[in-house]
């Protein structure tokens, strides 16, 4: 009877024993490869903002061609450029759920289903030699049918016409709203552009299809198949942060040279 509870009593040991050696291993794991974690990350969105601004070169490393592209803090509040936050690490999410550091929303104010607006963002330029914008990249994300989209908008230097729209991170369901990635649905998207002759935001996802002949044909792209739910969340999430609880303010300072 002792010997058999010395051996239950070592088995236990032994046990606590490994799961300790097992935990510190993959503590330590996780500390050391942390850095190299967030270096991933940063390069991967860096080659989603190349990419949907037509800008990746395969080939080229992703740190030399991020180089032509200028990283600045907005304070959306103002729609002026600020330099509270460092621009480049600015956590635009972690932010959206401080009080301190975001905005709640009205119902009627949210149509991209976001509960509250941080009150900083990122957004990225490509300039000329004169120093005027060819390229502006915007940060946008919304609900979808099943999770936020998160994503980004670049803009030709008149700050109207849309070069791409693309999400790096959802959780649609593929082959539904998953479409918002196929390639041949982002290219409806270039050349469309977002404000209407009075200013007004005009981008529609048109189910059943757009008529190409219609006026408003330079504003919309066809709906996807199956996916009402997310295709309304795109347009949705591209209406308000072009709006005046996004970047609106922004982009007019911007273009009349105050931001």
């Amino acid at each position: 009877m002792s010997a058999k509870k010395e051996s239950i009593g070592r088995t236990i040991t032994v046990a606590f024993l490994v799961c300790l050696v097992c935990s510190v291993v993959v503590s330590t794991a996780a500390v050391s490869l942390r850095p190299a974690q967030i270096q991933n990350q940063l390069i991967d969105k860096q080659r989603n903002i190349l990419s949907i601004a037509g800008l990746l070169q395969p080939g080229l490393s992703i740190e030399e061609q991020f180089a032509g592209i200028t990283p600045r803090l907005v304070d959306l509040r103002t729609g002026q450029f600020s330099d509270e936050h460092d621009a480049l690490t600015f956590d635009a999410r972690r932010a959206a759920g401080d009080p301190a550091l975001s905005k709640r929303l009205d119902s009627s104010d949210d149509i991209a289903g976001i509960r509250r607006r941080e009150n900083f963002a990122t957004v990225y330029m490509v300039e000329n030699d004169a120093g005027d914008i060819e390229t502006l990249i915007l940060p946008v994300y919304g609900a979808g049918l099943w999770s936020t989209l998160y994503g980004f908008i670049a803009l030709e230097g008149d700050l109207n016409t849309i070069v791409g729209l693309g999400f790096y991170q959802h959780a649609e369901t593929p082959g539904l709203g998953g479409e918002v990635d196929n390639p041949n649905w982002q290219r409806q998207w270039e050349g469309n552009r977002v404000f209407d002759d009075d200013g007004n935001v005009a981008t529609r996802v048109v189910k059943g299809g757009v008529d190409r002949n219609s006026p408003q044909a330079d504003y919309a792209v066809d709906g996807l198949a199956g996916a009402t739910l997310t295709a309304r969340g795109v347009e949705n999430l591209v209406r308000f942060w072009m709006g005046e609880q996004g970047f609106r303010p922004f982009l007019s300072n911007l273009s009349a040279g105050e931001a």
